[in-house]
């Protein structure tokens, strides 16, 4: 199993960003990216040192992205709304928890967070795997949150405090 890495979102990740919404059709529920164009903007949105978002590139080997763990901070109550995504290709190698991990811990300790939260689709192990490895605690089930392809699905919702455990 090869290893990953965590790094600062960066604009040259844009034709990877591209690249990874391409690769799967439900990475729309990520965000609107097409074309490069609008890659740049996604990519622009996450790296505004003025907006909410504090995104980190899960980067290969080679430093090439692959994905991305993005804690957008509600500064007013010391929270943040988790979230992530990886390459279609790149799935089941640990890289997503690992970096899920990483990032919690940062949000905790250096952004000052006390509180992350983070859902996901019933029909997502994958998420819920990532979400147990980062240290997230269930907290319930929203019933019929999303519409996915005109199907009501259940979404689970997670967070973790700064007073759970590592």
């Amino acid at each position: 199993m090869t290893s990953a890495h965590v790094r600062p979102l960066a604009l040259a990740d844009c034709e990877s960003v591209l690249e990874a919404f391409a690769s799967d059709p439900l990475m729309s529920r990520q965000g609107d990216v097409t074309d490069i164009a609008s890659a740049e903007r996604y990519v622009q949105t996450l790296m505004d040192p003025e907006g909410p978002h504090r995104a980190w590139a899960i980067a290969r080997p080679d430093d090439t992205m692959a994905g991305l763990v993005n804690v957008s901070v509600d500064k007013a109550n010391r929270n943040g709304w988790f979230s992530y995504w990886l390459h279609a290709r790149d799935r089941g190698q640990g890289w997503t928890s690992q970096a899920a991990l990483a990032v919690a811990n940062w949000a905790l300790q250096d952004e000052g967070l006390h509180r992350r939260e983070l859902g996901h689709r019933v029909n997502n192990p994958a998420s819920q795997r990532v979400a147990e490895y980062a240290g997230f605690v269930l907290e319930g089930r929203e019933r019929e949150k999303f519409l996915v392809d005109g199907e009501r699905i259940d979404v689970l919702t997670w967070s973790r405090l700064i007073t759970d455990p590592t």
